[in-house]
């Protein structure tokens, strides 16, 4: 029990490591790697499942405790991120395979790692734990409807088709999860609990190395670009979530939450979702994959500045 959860502990600190040793490999070897990408789908409804398993009723207590911060965290997370997206796209005139993979991945919800980096930055951990829950559950029905708003002209969306796909590879495998847990109680998860982490970096480490395997042929030119689109993306996303809960009259525990649950995207449902919808646009995958990488090394430098800042 105590190596298993040493093991996963050190994989999670070095996830961002392990993401750029498989991308490597994927990239020198695609052959080795393309037949995971019929996995993609199925290795993150692991994950959500994961999720799940963590989460109980209680968590979303807040909710109905301080609701105008949930709300606030909700339309920052789905207002922000894709209007960045989209003015990004617009203003460095992005191929339509790039922009679509930009927009796809700035209408996701939170990722589950923004979780990590609140409590490290001192945040407010279980506000950021709600709205990614929340988040997350809304994703069926807000996702698609705002890459249809942002993504429409450059590629024919089908807004249903998408509802369905995230409903089967999170909100399915989170209820599952949720079930799991409340029948089976806390303690009797607990093996689970700790081994969630390696199986969580384990999966998004697989599905990068398909997207950059399947990419292969096109990294060379555009991976540059691309990297330059996330790492904006995701500087904006940390800078106006703060600024937004600083609008609003937030303590400095709730800024930094909010800055870290928009900077921070679920990138693996962007991955799932590009290689599902978007098949004839190789490309828009790309975006979700990098941004899978690089905000698990913007995420731990957000919260190591952010730890030394206090209250005045």
């Amino acid at each position: 029990m105590k190596t298993l959860a040493a093991i996963s502990q050190f994989c999670n600190k070095t996830f961002a490591l392990w993401v750029l040793v498989f991308a490597v490999l994927a990239y020198l070897s695609p052959d080795t790697y393309k037949p995971l990408a019929g996995w993609i789908s199925p290795l993150l409804g692991l994950v959500m499942f994961g999720m799940g398993l963590t989460l109980s009723v209680n968590d979303f207590k807040l909710v109905l405790s301080h609701p105008s911060d949930v709300l606030i965290g909700i339309l920052a997370q789905f207002i922000i991120m894709p209007t960045v997206a989209y003015a990004l796209c617009l203003i460095m005139d992005l191929p339509p395979d790039i922009a679509v993979g930009v927009i796809l991945v700035g209408c996701c919800p939170g990722g589950t790692a923004s979780n990590v980096m609140t409590f490290l930055a001192r945040g407010d951990t279980a506000l950021s734990v709600t709205i990614t829950s929340c988040t997350t559950i809304l994703a069926p029905l807000v996702t698609p409807a705002l890459i249809w708003v942002f993504a429409h002209q450059w590629i024919n969306i089908d807004p249903l088709a998408m509802f369905w796909s995230i409903c089967q590879i999170v909100l399915i495998p989170i209820g599952i999860g949720v079930a799991v847990h409340t029948m089976l109680g806390a303690e009797r998860i607990k093996v689970a609990s700790t081994a969630l982490p390696l199986i969580s970096v384990i999966a998004i480490v697989l599905i990068v190395a398909a997207v950059v395997a399947v990419s292969q042929p096109n990294i060379a030119s555009t991976g540059p670009l691309v990297f330059a689109v996330v790492v904006l993306h995701n500087g904006f996303g940390l800078l106006f979530g703060y600024m937004v809960a600083k609008l609003f009259g937030m303590n400095l525990a709730k800024r930094k939450c909010l800055s870290i649950e928009v900077g921070m995207q679920n990138s693996g449902l962007g991955v799932a979702l590009a290689s599902v919808h978007f098949a004839t646009m190789p490309l828009a995958a790309l975006p979700s994959a990098i941004f899978s990488f690089w905000h698990n090394i913007s995420g731990p430098i957000a919260a190591t500045i952010y730890h030394r800042w206090e209250e005045k």
